[in-house]
């Protein structure tokens, strides 16, 4: 949650009559997190917005599927070589690792989504690897572009509008805990820090443009892994205003302010956002370590406690050897990992870092899915020798 935004028409008090110019009643509806005890929005309807019929879910990416287990390995998928699916991603996201806190994976719509959908088992945070669009939500659009992140809470009614005739490369998390800010780039009023690596400014708010109707009368909720079919008599799009913290935003990964030391900083200092199990990092081109015996390539260690993914986007890449623009390494916990045979050595003297990469720290040993096994880098593990 960032801060609190008020557009449109809301009552003086929570809780009390508000009324169109005709002299309408609006309806209330409280959009909350952790019961009614976390952040909200409280947004205000020209209808009742819980009128439901039951119907069949014909939408609704699928569940993941674990393989049977397997050697404990350093690993590579080639996610770009997944690149045939077709129509929107409500019906064809491809997950790759999972575990009980989250759920990733890529995404190549060709196609809107021709449903409304609410998510109630997860917040949904993308990155737009390629390509871009429009989110549409019931508390407006977000326009959102290349090399963004793109944030859905939990249970908001929307839908994904890709940009028609462009080439869509999208990374996907879903995070059943939720998305939230990491607390030390906040102060005790909860403002982002004068030293965050990013502030207010930076991030894209929904655009409020009051009631829409686009046609659409069907939405699909997914639940305990299932997804659930509704048809709705009127357009869900009826907001007349709202206001809290809880909405969705776009982030651009190059807003990320990284920081810089005379030694190598831990992946910690490029913490972006996080969910309870996970720790989502911004890798940004930007100046290395200046101590006269740096070593600027990150050093060998051992991830004890964690299972480390890492979507490579765009550059030059200081530790890996054979990755490409979409290649995703993945190193479990339990054996040492780090740089490529030679990068440790050449990375001395060098003054920048010409990269831009997704990492994710997960505290739970991640499983892998069939897809992820179908384009995985045979010879990875003994590239480290």
């Amino acid at each position: 949650m960032l801060d609190r935004m008020q557009v449109g028409d809301v009552a003086a008090k929570h809780h009390i009559q508000l009324r169109g110019e005709g002299g309408e009643l609006r309806f209330e509806e409280c959009f909350t997190r952790d019961g009614f005890d976390g952040p909200y929005t409280i947004l205000y309807h020209l209808r009742r917005p819980h009128v439901h019929r039951l119907a069949p879910a014909k939408h609704g990416w699928a569940a993941p599927v674990a393989t049977p287990e397997r050697a404990l390995a350093k690993r590579h998928y080639k996610s770009f070589e997944l690149a045939s699916g077709k129509g929107p991603q409500i019906d064809s996201r491809i997950s790759l690792v999972f575990n009980d806190d989250a759920i990733a994976g890529v995404v190549f719509p060709t196609a809107e989504d021709p449903v409304y959908i609410a998510d109630g088992d997860a917040d949904q945070l993308l990155y737009i690897h390629r390509g871009g669009g429009t989110l549409r939500s019931l508390l407006g659009d977000i326009v959102f572009t290349q090399g963004d992140y793109v944030f859905v809470p939990r249970g908001l009614l929307h839908r994904f509008i890709p940009t028609a005739g462009t080439e869509q490369y999208w990374l996907w998390f879903s995070l059943t805990g939720g998305v939230h800010i990491p607390k030390q780039w906040r102060n005790e009023v909860g403002q982002l820090r004068m030293d965050a690596p990013y502030s207010h400014r930076d991030f894209k708010r929904p655009q409020f443009t009051g009631p829409l109707d686009e046609g659409l009368r069907e939405l699909v909720v997914r639940r305990a892994g299932t997804w659930h079919g509704f048809t709705m008599e009127q357009s869900p799009l009826d907001s007349v205003g709202w206001d809290g913290t809880v909405y969705p935003w776009a982030f651009p990964i190059l807003a990320f302010q990284p920081r810089v030391s005379s030694i190598h900083l831990p992946p910690t200092w490029h913490g972006t956002f996080a969910a309870p199990g996970a720790l989502i990092c911004s890798f940004v081109p930007r100046p290395v370590d200046f101590h006269p015996q740096a070593i600027p390539c990150p050093y060998p260690h051992s991830n004890t406690h964690c299972d480390e993914i890492i979507f490579y986007a765009e550059g030059q890449f200081t530790s890996r050897k054979g990755v490409a623009s979409g290649s995703i390494s993945h190193h479990p916990m339990g054996v040492p990992h780090g740089p490529h045979p030679g990068s440790y050595e050449r990375s001395i003297g060098t003054t920048h870092a010409n990269e831009v990469a997704v990492m994710v720290d997960l505290f739970k040993p991640l499983a892998v899915t069939p897809a992820a096994v179908k384009v995985e880098d045979p010879g990875y593990q003994d590239s480290f020798l």
